[in-house]
């Protein structure tokens, strides 16, 4: 397969057909072609973020509080919305105040995929393995200072647990993913809590943990901090906030740039774990200020004002979809709210639903053209009777073009329920 004019579309779609199967959870396959490479031990400063929800937004704080002290960073995320670069971003420390972030290039990209390729020998990859040894090779290879790596499912078994990291975070734990990772929370802590290690820092987003995830902890003899235990926030009416925990306080910050209540918490979350990330450096107020306010992830409860008002959000499980409903219960508008909803088979679409139909008046269903994703009637059958179903559609943009269709000035359409819905919204709507 490796060769200099392969595109980067081409390994895309190789890669994604060369395993048996999309999700295969186990670190054998990936931790032997990490080792052929060098890649192991990560050099420098490296964290682990895991958890249902949070994800997203922590690894993104906690990557660009480490540049805003002055370390360059290789964050690597996922899924993607519309660009498959979007998972590996590099950062440069010394790019001003909050540093600057790129993402990786097609050419290096494809550089990293043919280094891979190379080493793989018998080893069979998944799409996903493939991502996070490209994050590892692109990050050794800019020397990276710190390492930020969001796990992709569970936590024991995802291909990003091969790093022994300084630092894990585990945001939240809610029921996801329950094909893979057991049906009850107890399960999913348990998975969720394979990315700790003896010696870490530890950080819990959340003090609702599972006793598993407790059982783990005391077994490695940890002490995490544990959020409104070990470290504190409060919000004021402005908007502006205050942190607080056993090393001192960081006064007045300005809101988070990502929206949401939950953004408070994540922002908590992702400065308690940079405290330890950046040991023995101190915070510094403006530093974290600077950080916060860059931080900029498209689709997630991003707002797009106008006449008819969009909403995008990737609010795939119900507690997520529950923090949605309740923003948008404190955001009414004058009209109706009309969902455009597209969601993978394997997501529990009435539990996300239900939590929505307070908020929404018309349902767009849309089907996703995706190996796990539903059809349209599929994903109706699922739902519950009565629901005001306006229309099935065959894909995102003709869903988006029929809630606009639907739509007058004073309504709101929201598009949600899948990485995989949000992104083509973006793309429809000219902004991506």
């Amino acid at each position: 397969m490796s060769g200099p004019h392969r595109s980067l579309a081409d390994w895309l779609a190789w890669q994604q057909q060369l395993h048996p199967r999309s999700i295969d959870l186990g670190l054998g396959r990936v931790r032997a072609v990490a080792e052929r490479l060098g890649l192991l031990p990560v050099p420098g400063r490296t964290a682990i973020v895991a958890g249902t929800n949070g994800k997203g937004s922590t690894t993104a704080m906690l990557a660009a509080l480490a540049r805003a002290h002055g370390h360059s960073t290789c964050r690597y995320s996922s899924p993607h919305l519309v660009h498959y670069a979007e998972r590996i971003a590099l950062g440069d420390g010394a790019g001003g105040p909050a540093g600057a972030e790129r993402l990786a290039g097609e050419v290096e990209l494809v550089a990293a995929f043919e280094r891979i390729e190379a080493a793989r020998g018998s080893e069979s990859l998944t799409f996903f393995e493939f991502g996070t040894l490209a994050a590892l090779v692109l990050g050794r290879d800019a020397q990276c200072e710190a390492t930020v790596l969001e796990v992709g499912l569970g936590g024991r078994l995802d291909a990003t647990n091969i790093v022994d990291a300084g630092v894990a975070v585990l945001c939240s734990i809610g029921l996801d993913h329950r094909d893979w990772l057991g049906p009850t929370l107890e399960d999913i802590g348990r998975e969720k809590a394979g990315v700790l290690r003896a010696g870490q820092h530890v950080v819990l987003g959340s003090d609702a943990m599972p006793v598993t995830v407790h059982e783990r902890l005391a077994g490695l003899a940890l002490r995490p901090a544990i959020a409104g235990r070990d470290f504190h926030w409060q919000r004021f009416d402005d908007g502006r906030w205050d942190y607080h925990d056993g090393e001192g306080a960081l006064i007045g910050l300005p809101q988070p740039a990502l929206a949401g209540r939950i953004q408070y918490r994540n922002a908590a979350t992702a400065i308690n774990a940079a405290r330890a990330l950046l040991a023995p450096r101190a915070l510094d107020a403006g530093a974290v200020a600077a950080a916060l306010a860059g931080v900029q992830l498209p689709g997630l409860l991003q707002f797009i004002p106008g006449e008819i008002e969009w909403v995008l959000d990737v609010a795939h499980n119900e507690p997520a979809a529950a923090v949605l409903a309740a923003e948008l219960a404190a955001r009414p508008v004058r009209g109706r709210t009309i969902a455009v909803l597209g969601m993978l088979g394997d997501k529990d679409a009435a539990a996300v639903v239900q939590q929505l139909r307070g908020c929404v008046q018309e349902w767009v269903l849309c089907s996703i053209d995706e190996p796990r994703g539903l059809g349209a009637a599929a994903l109706q059958a699922r739902l519950a009777p009565g629901l005001a179903v306006a229309a099935l559609e065959p894909g995102v943009a003709q869903g988006c073009a029929r809630a606009a269709a639907l739509a007058v000035p004073g309504d709101r359409i929201l598009a949600c329920g899948s990485f995989h819905t949000v992104g083509p919204a973006l793309q429809w709507l000219g902004l991506y």
